[in-house]
Parts: C-alpha cells; sequence; structure tokens
C-alpha cells in the first residue's frame, strides 16, 4: 500500500446527496455541505420521483408530483443560497424520475460522483420508501464510498467543527492484506487531523484438532495467543503509511457478541465520529477482511456516528471548480437560525 494510494483514496471532487425531503434528510444536507466546503467538493443534491404507485395513478400524478418536487428542490436551493451555505461551492440540484437505486447511479455516473451521501430512518420507522430499503440497496451496490446518517446519528456535522480531538473508528474483520478501506481510513484521518482506531472482528474458528481442550484456562490461552498474533499484524499493517497521529487497536471475538453490537459499543466507548468499514456485496458465511452490507447497514441504523462505507477503490475524477458567486439578500431571523446548522458562512 503506497503512500501515494492513501494520499488521494478518499479526496472527493464530487459529492452527492440524495434527499426525500423528510425530516431525516436534514442531519446528511448539514454533513454533505460540511465535507464538501472542507474538501473543496462539488456539491449535488437529488430527489428521484419514484415511479411505484405513481404509475397506476396514471402519468397526470406523475406530472403533478415531479413538479411538486421541483418546486420544493427550487427552495431549498434558493435557501442555501440566501443564508450562504452554498457560497463559493460548485453546485447542481436534480430531480429525476423512476426507480430509485437505477436514477441515483446513472447521476453519479453523469456527475462523477466519488462520495455519496444518504440518510435512513432505519429498518423499523414508519417511513421505508427512500431511506430505508432503498439506503441498504444503496450500500450493497455503490462503487463509490457511501456516508449514511441514521435516525440516532449527532445533528452536528465534525466535519464543519473546529474540535481538533476527533476519533474515526476503522473496524475490520482483519484478513490477508489490507483491509478493505483501510486506505480512505487512513486517508480521512489524516485530512481531519483524527486519531484512528482500529477495531477487528475475529471470526470464531475452530479450536486445532490436535489438542484436547480439558479446562477454561486452554480456551482462554488459545484466544490470548490469537489476540497477540492480530494485534502485532494490525501494528505491522499500520507501519509506516502515513498516519499523523498514533492509532490504537482494539479486538474482539465474534463468538462472544454480533459483531453489529461490538462496533457499536467500541463506537460509543471511544466518543467515535465516524465510523469506517470495509464492505462486500455478498454474505459470507465467515468474515474475513470486511462485512456484509447487512452488518453495516444495521450499524448505521443505531450508530451515533455517522458510518462510511467502501465497497471497492474510489475513482479519482478531477472536476474544475467554478464556484457560484451569491447575491446578498436580507434573512429572516428564522433563516438565519436555520443557517447555522447548514454551514454558512459569514
Amino acid at each position: 500500500m503506497t503512500m501515494s494510494l492513501i494520499a488521494t483514496a478518499l479526496n472527493p471532487r464530487s459529492i452527492l446527496i440524495a434527499t426525500d425531503f423528510s425530516e431525516a434528510s436534514e442531519k446528511p444536507l448539514r454533513h454533505a455541505l460540511a465535507i464538501a466546503r472542507s474538501y473543496g467538493s462539488r456539491f449535488c443534491l437529488a430527489h428521484v420521483v419514484s415511479s411505484l404507485g405513481l404509475t397506476i395513478a396514471g402519468p397526470g400524478a406523475i406530472a403533478e408530483c415531479e413538479d411538486s418536487v421541483s418546486r420544493d428542490v427550487a427552495r431549498l436551493q434558493d435557501f442555501l443560497i440566501r443564508t450562504g451555505a452554498l457560497k463559493g461551492v460548485e453546485h447542481k440540484f436534480m430531480v429525476r424520475q423512476g426507480e430509485v437505486w437505477p436514477e441515483l447511479r446513472e447521476i453519479m455516473r453523469q456527475q462523477n460522483v466519488d462520495l455519496l451521501v444518504v440518510g435512513t430512518h432505519g429498518r423499523h420507522g414508519v417511513r421505508k420508501f427512500l431511506f430505508g430499503s432503498v439506503a441498504e440497496e444503496i450500500c450493497r451496490q455503490a462503487d463509490c464510498p457511501v456516508l449514511t446518517l441514521g435516525p440516532h446519528s449527532d445533528e452536528g456535522p465534525w466535519a464543519g467543527s473546529s474540535s481538533s480531538d476527533r476519533t474515526f473508528l476503522f473496524a475490520t474483520g482483519f484478513g490477508p492484506g489490507s483491509p478493505p478501506g483501510l486506505p480512505q481510513a487512513i486517508s480521512a484521518a489524516n485530512h481531519f487531523g483524527a486519531r484512528l482506531a482500529f477495531l477487528s472482528i475475529i471470526p470464531a474458528v475452530p479450536l486445532p484438532q490436535s489438542r484436547v481442550w480439558h479446562t477454561a484456562a486452554d480456551l482462554n490461552e488459545y484466544r490470548e495467543c490469537t489476540r497477540i498474533t492480530t494485534l502485532r499484524r494490525l501494528e505491522d499493517l499500520t507501519r509506516d503509511v502515513g498516519l499523523d497521529v498514533t492509532p490504537e487497536f482494539h479486538i474482539e471475538f465474534a463468538s462472544t457478541k454480533p459483531t453489529c453490537e461490538s462496533i457499536l459499543e467500541t463506537a460509543e466507548r471511544l466518543d467515535a465520529d465516524l465510523i469506517i468499514m470495509g464492505v462486500h456485496g455478498f454474505s459470507h458465511a465467515r468474515l474475513v477482511s470486511h462485512f456484509g452490507p447487512t452488518t453495516a447497514y444495521d450499524v448505521a441504523c443505531h450508530s451515533r456516528s455517522p458510518v462510511l462505507t467502501v465497497n471497492c477503490p474510489t475513482r479519482h475524477i478531477e472536476i474544475r471548480s467554478t464556484a457560484n458567486e451569491t447575491a446578498n439578500s436580507p434573512l429572516s431571523e428564522g433563516d438565519l437560525i436555520r443557517a447555522h446548522g447548514l454551514g454558512a458562512k459569514w
């Protein structure tokens, strides 16, 4: 893993937020704007008018819905411009009609998106339209990193704060070679000056057949040897990779508690600002160096921290910045209060 790969692993030049204008969209919007400003990225916002149900109602219903959504998008864009939240940020707002994920995927291709931001109501929310089952599908299929914010995530974006005490948690099953998402974790930690904590989930494995285990002490000895071996491999993995802050390591055994629970408990204990996970689009019987997307989505649904999932290496496509200047206009007191939560600068 070369230093040049790490340095450019997570450097989003174009960020897309998928929104359904629900309450669950507000926190992702704040985070996406803060990250776009931090990296100098192009900011894209998209809403897909799902054809589900509307097709039966007829073309008139679809057109009426698109018009209504287009007005909502225009009002949001106007508000963000007036409050200064988009000042100096190249941006584009889009409305599409069709199946949600295929349309989002096409937008990502057209706009060269290399970071997607979504929110979720959680698995058991009343609304599971865009930010429920579709959010999970996005985690499974997106070919760029996805930042997911669940219903329990913090309101304020850490990307836009002045705090110098940040902790990012990189959760990995740890297998041979570099775990998926490691370059992105290192790059993000260095960019935001965060301490990178590693959580290695050791899969449950059968005890060696060559030895008969008679006592609990024997089992504890075997587990301790496994823990030490894993710790050394993690130390080797992070040696000379250019981390600005000394990393720390945490090890859990998958047999003692659900993987999701281990990750959430560790993140809570460390007061993690971000959880980073390498995921694979298909389920495996055993954890290796990545998790299934269902585990990652479960973590996002219950985590206080945003969750960054990485399915594959990030694409790097440069987009020339042509930031739009915004005109000054009078703002109401309510506008000013809301703007503070959207990263507006004065």
